[in-house]
């Protein structure tokens, strides 16, 4: 028997699917748009393609809704293959939702009758499409603006009654193209606890395209780093942060500094000991390139803005104040090594621009070179 969630709708469907996608190929021409891609999502996983601009994310997402074909690889839905190089599966047919940057409502109709409009196609009448409708409204905690028109909501609200047209329907999987990227930055927030709020409560397949990666990593039970069509790492969020596998990634998932040591391989954690011997080795054995996170660095001189005030002990570091952000909980510093490599870490008090301290590094992960 299908699983009911708390609204009652049924999520036989999202409960069981998983999607696999393998060694997907897109070309537009000579441009190789997504290439050789795999992942395996799990049922009821919420999973972010993410990527900067043009790496490919979108065009998987259209691929998995069947907007477009794909030019080798497969695409299956449970054991249902969706797309190959001889078969489309078009998009009604795929028991997939998608919701747009864009919301893509009816301006004519009522929050209610937009909601309802999939399932309307479909001969739904009566009392059962009423019920749905209500069900999905209620989801997404809009219920009471059922009789609304889309231009009297706020951009948040649009972007909900988009999520409830998605999941009155009971897709397998809920495809979703930035949706929070027309939004300002109070109100991404306040959706971003919308979506997760949204996700537990209907245990539904998420796909999210974004370029932005603190939305991703706060979002996502996995993602997907893409770049150049290709897939370069796939985890959970917290092993893309601690464990980045190359230094593009490194750079791209959160904050932090690369400095070159004489220590380490790729893929292992240097422990501070052998971290600050490494970077106090001679530049030609320096070869090895370290990710330290700015939560990792401890400033353990005090601060003064006397240049000669902080001298390091051999287990330290001597680093120059270059400048000096306030972020409100914390000010961000940029420091200047005596290699001339930067290095950003927190404190929680202002040092004036120019002046030397002492810091010791805690810990780095230990990069592979860039492909």
């Amino acid at each position: 028997m299908a699983g009911l969630n708390t609204s009652g709708l049924s999520t036989a469907g999202l409960s069981t699917a998983g999607l696999a996608i393998d060694r997907v190929t897109k070309r537009f021409g000579e441009h190789t748009a997504v290439d050789a891609l795999s992942l395996e999502i799990n049922p009821g996983e919420f999973v972010a393609l993410l990527g900067p601009s043009g790496c490919g994310k979108t065009t998987m997402l259209r691929m998995l809704a069947g907007f477009e074909t794909v030019n080798e690889g497969t695409i299956q839905l449970a054991s249902r293959t969706l797309a190959g190089t001889d078969t489309h599966v078009p998009p009604e047919q795929r028991n997939m939702a998608m919701v747009f940057q864009s919301y893509a409502l009816w301006p004519h109709m009522s929050v209610a009758d937009n909601v309802g409009y999939p399932i309307k196609l479909r001969g739904l009448r009566g009392a059962t499409y009423q019920q749905r409708v209500q069900q999905a409204l209620a989801l997404v905690e809009l219920d009471a603006f059922a009789d609304r028109m889309p231009q009297a909501l706020s951009g948040g609200q649009r972007q909900r009654v988009a999520l409830a047209r998605c999941l009155v329907s009971d897709p397998s999987v809920v495809l979703l193209d930035e949706p929070l990227a027309n939004l300002d930055r109070h109100l991404r927030a306040t959706m971003e606890h919308s979506f997760r709020d949204f996700h537990q409560r209907t245990g539904a397949t998420l796909v999210y395209v974004t370029h932005d990666q603190t939305e991703a990593m706060a979002l996502a039970d996995k993602i997907a780093v893409m770049k150049a069509g290709k897939l370069v790492q796939w985890g959970a969020p917290e092993t893309l942060y601690r464990q980045p596998r190359t230094a593009w990634v490194a750079g791209f998932i959160g904050q932090g500094s690369q400095l070159k040591v004489a220590a380490g391989q790729p893929g292992k954690r240097l422990e501070s000991t052998a971290l600050m011997r490494g970077l106090n080795a001679i530049e030609s054995e320096r070869t090895q390139t370290v990710l330290v996170r700015p939560e990792h660095i401890q400033i353990s001189t005090a601060l003064s803005s006397s240049s000669s005030s902080a001298t390091p002990t051999p287990s330290q570091l001597a680093a120059q104040v270059e400048s000096v952000i306030f972020r409100g909980e914390r000010y961000e510093l940029t420091l200047r090594l005596p290699s001339g490599e930067t290095l950003l870490a927190y404190h929680h008090s202002a040092p004036a621009l120019g002046s030397q301290i002492a810091i010791s590094l805690h810990q780095g992960w230990c990069l592979e070179p860039d492909q």
